[in-house]
């Protein structure tokens, strides 16, 4: 394939929205959270979650770029009304992390401003509005992620350096740790690729025209080049929150990786959180927003003709759930292990597809890939069943 400017901006941007709709204010607090609980054993999760979500996401990408289809009208190719039933699993899982990612916004303007938080969400809510109203929206948005992407992990890096993590454990830890949380597991992955994020990037290039078997490797580049991204930054912030707990100090429950942040850095980490939690969380509002609505612009051709407007009262619901629920750090978690349940079965639907030689003609998926997507699928499967029994 031939690279262009606007194909590599289009490249680049659809492993940067992957990458910031994973890298939400539930990333920061599940991490935080879980740091908190398993030390230096939770860089083996990292490790784990990586290793499961490059199973996913590269199958999911290849699939659906391979064919020019989105995800629900693949999955109609595999039984009719499928793609009505993954769409709706998708958009009330979007939702629920939307109503977690306006709550992070209210968090983060807090932090950095003093805002009271419900006013922090709703002005939040309005400059997302305002982003998907503006002429060639989709451009601004690849723009307005890749800038707030590298600004989140450049300030996370520097509250990791001053945290001074004792890195020789965490690395060993990563490869041969103490313990293993089923449900952190499920938790972290559901947060990294499960639900709408394993198809943000794929939607995205589908609307930008990239599609078919030739523009595969390139494809394939940008899901690791996301992948990548969100391993790094998942990782930096657990040396950051690992070097605070090894120094003797407590995370505060209330708001975990704010304590992270000001603990290392003292007030001024805490603006610094500010900073990074509400581009954590407004970059997830986008792509949560963005991708949910791809899914069921499908189904009815007034929602093709209205998507601005379906986008629009998607972030207005989830704002409006928001104030009235509250709670942002418990929504925040519960919303990435929900998205970790309906990843097997997203996942399973589009390898059926893929078995079925639902993905274009001419068109041969790699047999390794496809075993290892039916090993994710198992995996998550049963760490669900696993960390939800063992939650209740």
């Amino acid at each position: 394939m031939k690279k262009t400017p606007s194909t590599s901006s289009a490249l680049l941007g659809a492993a940067f929205l992957m990458a910031t709709s994973a890298i939400g204010p539930g990333f920061l607090t599940q991490t935080a959270v879980f740091t908190g609980q398993m030390l230096a054993s939770f860089g083996f999760v990292i490790l784990l979650s990586v290793l499961l979500d490059l199973g996913a996401q590269l199958n999911i990408w290849r699939t659906l770029t391979a064919s020019g289809q989105r995800a629900q009208q693949v999955a109609d190719q595999v039984a009719p009304g499928l793609g009505y039933l993954l769409g709706g699993m998708v958009a009330i899982g979007g939702l629920a992390f939307n109503i977690g990612n306006i709550g992070g916004c209210g968090l983060g303007l807090n932090a950095l401003t003093g805002l009271d938080i419900p006013t922090a969400a709703a002005l939040s809510c309005c400059t997302a509005l305002l982003l998907f109203w503006m002429k060639d929206a989709g451009q601004v948005m690849d723009g307005f992620v890749k800038i707030l992407g590298t600004l989140m992990l450049g300030l996370t890096l520097y509250v990791a350096v001053a945290a001074r993590p004792p890195l020789g454990e965490a690395l060993w830890r990563t490869v041969v740790p103490e313990k293993i949380d089923a449900l952190a597991v499920v938790t972290l992955v559901g947060g990294t690729v499960g639900g709408y994020i394993s198809f943000a990037g794929a939607h995205r290039l589908l609307d930008a025209g990239l599609n078919g078997p030739q523009v595969l490797p390139e494809v394939q580049r940008s899901a690791v080049t996301g992948i990548l991204l969100t391993a790094v930054m998942r990782y930096v912030l657990f040396l950051a929150a690992l070097g605070v707990l090894a120094g003797g100090r407590a995370l505060d429950p209330a708001n975990p990786p704010a304590s992270v942040f000001g603990h290392a850095a003292g007030a001024i980490g805490y603006r610094m959180f500010g900073l990074v939690m509400w581009s954590a969380a407004i970059t997830s509002v986008i792509g949560s927003a963005y991708t949910s609505v791809s899914f069921i612009r499908t189904w009815h051709p007034a929602f093709d003709r209205n998507q601005q407007r379906v986008i629009t009262g998607f972030i207005l619901l989830s704002t409006l759930v928001f104030l009235g629920i509250g709670r942002p750090v418990r929504l925040l978690l519960w919303a990435g292990a929900l998205n970790g349940l309906i990843l097997p079965l997203a996942l399973a639907v589009i390898l059926l597809a893929v078995g079925r030689n639902r993905a274009g003609a001419g068109y041969r998926h790699p047999v390794w890939l496809l075993a290892a997507g039916w090993l994710v699928v198992a995996v998550m499967a049963w760490l669900g069943g696993v960390g939800v029994w063992g939650a209740m």
